[in-house]
């Protein structure tokens, strides 16, 4: 099996939760970053975290590495990919596998990486989806395939949000309906959000 890296794509600004960095927020008793940290597993060490244009120090996890965005015209979850990217050419990794996920996606199911490998195929990607909705970000890709990404989030010229590039790729839609009792893939944007996905983190409410 090749080896799977991971990345946490944690680069947001937080603006409709006033300024807050998610990777720091807490749904029962635990950090975001943390959460999704654990239900990626075994991943290669150490696991990348992508903490957009400026490493401020905030949503660090032990153990794990903050890369930042290229300084291009691109930003974003596709900037954050890059920035991934990157760090294993650095590192003199040009292949296998690498799984990102969006850190504000608390409930992410802890067979993710399983799943996504399996049903992976001979796709370059494969990204998460639940029935007529999907999460770009939440994805397993062939590093390989990623070569050219960093060049072109530099010169502006890269496909220009994830979405774009994975169906530029060809990358398949994986649909966890069924696999969960409620959509994994929830995320936190607002502060209501954040209250309505605490409440299905408490153990009363659990699925």
């Amino acid at each position: 099996m090749s080896r799977v890296h991971g990345v946490i794509i944690a680069g947001g600004k937080g603006e409709r939760l006033g300024g807050v960095r998610k990777a720091d927020l807490r749904i029962g008793g635990r950090r975001l970053v943390d959460r999704v940290a654990e239900a990626l597993g075994t991943v290669a060490q150490p696991l990348m975290i992508a903490v957009g244009p400026v490493d401020d120090g905030r949503g660090r996890r032990e153990g794990a590495v903050a890369v930042t965005d290229l300084k291009g015209p691109m930003g974003g979850p596709l900037a954050g990919l890059a920035a991934a990217v990157v760090d294993l050419q650095t590192r003199g990794i040009g292949d296998g596998l690498l799984v990102s996920a969006a850190v504000d996606t608390p409930f992410l199911p802890g067979d993710f990486m399983t799943v996504m490998l399996a049903a992976l195929g001979d796709a370059p990607a494969a990204f998460a989806g639940w029935g007529t909705d999907f999460y770009p970000p939440n994805a397993i890709w062939r590093i390989a395939a990623l070569a050219d990404l960093p060049g072109q989030v530099l010169a502006g010229t890269a496909p220009g949000s994830l979405k774009a590039l994975q169906a530029h790729m060809a990358a398949r839609n994986v649909d966890w309906a069924g696999r969960c009792a409620a959509d994994p893939f929830l995320n936190v944007n607002t502060a209501a959000d954040l209250l309505a996905l605490g409440r299905r983190g408490t153990p009363s409410s659990r699925a």
